[in-house]
């Protein structure tokens, strides 16, 4: 069985004993790629010095700034941007690539040069917070991988953001692993830890990014065992006094009780799932300080997002858990980045950079290869994202915000995801106050395009 799609048989069988490896990203890739690398192998055209950019034409959902994130598994994934034996023959017998593609794609290794916002910046519509520049071959070739990345671990951390300021210093946990895909919590839970989050519960993330590591346990633990009182005891035999017990799978005020007669007052936290959260979490506070256990905190799960959080503010609660929400980007599932050519080299040969930009209506582009810098008051508030194609001078006023990662196919860019989250929080208190308003509005400064004085003939 087969489906024809484009004028190409693709069999309908997995193909899944071709080899491929998770290390392998060559085919995290989309075949108009592909279409277009053929054709320009044949017109000669693909080995054209090429300048793409990602850019962002709104900001979701009313939002006022978007964070970056992703850049670092992207260089993580470019670092495995190959295709094997198997891909080629995938690709050979499905009629995907020719012989001339296939040989090209046989060496395909990056050696151009990539720029980017640093992770943990903010951005804001216009920002260029990616640019790619190779031959067209090369970095046409990236434009899905760098997308399906930057989209996802970019909106994860804007919601992360949003629910961190409404959170108000207390910590949040990342709990949403059960409700995405497998790797995508990994990538989720990295994303929120840059944007704020104190720890997640998704151990390959710890493993892999060092993201701190957090669990409770779940009602199931305690309807397994006789009653409540089994269950808290088990618990506190293995983890000590210090662990958080789940007090709300039957009633919350014997729970909390029994809680304290085992582990005395200095048990650690109570987590609280479901009900009225304003009004229980109130009366477990008075509770627990009622019988002696005025430091143990209390830590709020269920179905919250920025606004939940935000409406519990004088509610005396120590922390909250976070899943749904903010693996599906709190309603903004992707951040609608886009990757585009901005320039290209000439056709007399001369190796000067042609802007070029399309015209299509609802999605005017910007030609030419661009720099930006963050304009800021004497108080150091941002006040403007300035975006020029002419590269900042040395002592260019404001912060510069683009950092090479990639010279001549080498990875010089990466760092520490401990960078990327201080790097978050100073970003977003360079931000006017209203930039922290969870209403729908306006970006919080505005983007200001410089044009380049050839663009007005650009194609």
């Amino acid at each position: 069985m087969s489906s024809d799609l484009g004028g190409v048989s693709l069999p309908a069988a997995s193909r899944f004993e071709a080899g491929f490896s998770e290390a392998e990203t060559g085919l995290l890739t989309d075949h108009y790629e592909l279409t277009m690398l053929r054709a320009a192998l044949h017109s000669g055209a693909a080995h054209r010095r090429a300048v793409f950019e990602v850019f962002a034409r709104y900001l979701p959902s009313g939002r006022r700034y978007g964070v970056v994130a992703g850049t670092g598994r992207l260089l993580e994934a470019l670092a495995g941007f190959r295709f094997s034996d198997g891909d080629l023959s995938f690709l050979s017998d499905t009629g995907v690539a020719d012989e001339v593609t296939l040989r090209y794609l046989e060496s395909y290794s990056f050696t151009g040069n990539i720029w980017a916002y640093a992770e943990g910046d903010c951005y804001f519509p216009g920002s260029p917070i990616l640019v790619v520049e190779s031959t067209f071959a090369q970095a046409g070739l990236l434009e899905t991988l760098a997308l399906s990345i930057l989209n996802h671990d970019c909106a994860i951390a804007s919601a992360a953001s949003r629910m961190v300021t409404a959170a108000d210093g207390r910590p949040m946990i990342e709990m949403g692993s059960r409700r995405t895909h497998e790797l995508a919590a990994v990538a989720s839970a990295r994303a929120a830890y840059i944007a704020g989050f104190a720890a997640t519960s998704n151990l390959r993330a710890g493993r892999d990014y060092g993201v701190p590591t957090s669990g409770t346990s779940a009602h199931s633990f305690t309807l397994l065992h006789d009653d409540e009182r089994h269950a808290f005891a088990a618990q506190l035999a293995a983890l000590g006094t210090g662990t958080t017990l789940l007090v709300d799978t039957y009633d919350i005020d014997s729970a909390v009780r029994t809680a304290l007669e085992l582990a005395g007052p200095g048990l650690g936290a109570v987590r609280i799932d479901s009900g009225d959260l304003p009004v229980i979490a109130r009366e477990v506070r008075a509770l627990l300080n009622s019988l002696g256990a005025t430091q143990t905190r209390i830590v709020l799960t269920g179905d919250l997002d920025e606004y939940s959080i935000a409406a519990l503010a004088a509610t005396p609660v120590d922390g909250y858990g976070v899943g749904t929400s903010l693996v599906t980007g709190s309603g903004a599932p992707t951040a609608a980045l886009v990757y585009k050519l901005v320039a290209r080299t000439d056709d007399a040969g001369t190796g000067r950079l042609l802007p070029v930009a399309k015209r299509s209506v609802g999605k005017p582009g910007h030609g030419g290869r661009k720099w930006a810098v963050r304009q800021l008051d004497a108080d150091g508030t941002a006040v403007a994202e300035l975006v020029s194609t002419v590269p900042p001078e040395p002592g260019t006023a404001g912060r510069v915000l683009l950092r090479q990662l990639v010279r001549d196919g080498e990875i010089v860019g990466g760092e520490p995801i401990d960078a990327a989250r201080a790097r978050h929080r100073e970003a977003v208190a360079e931000l006017p106050a209203y930039a922290r308003q969870l209403s729908r509005g306006y970006p919080a400064i505005p983007t200001v395009l410089t044009p380049d004085p050839d663009e007005n003939g650009r194609r």
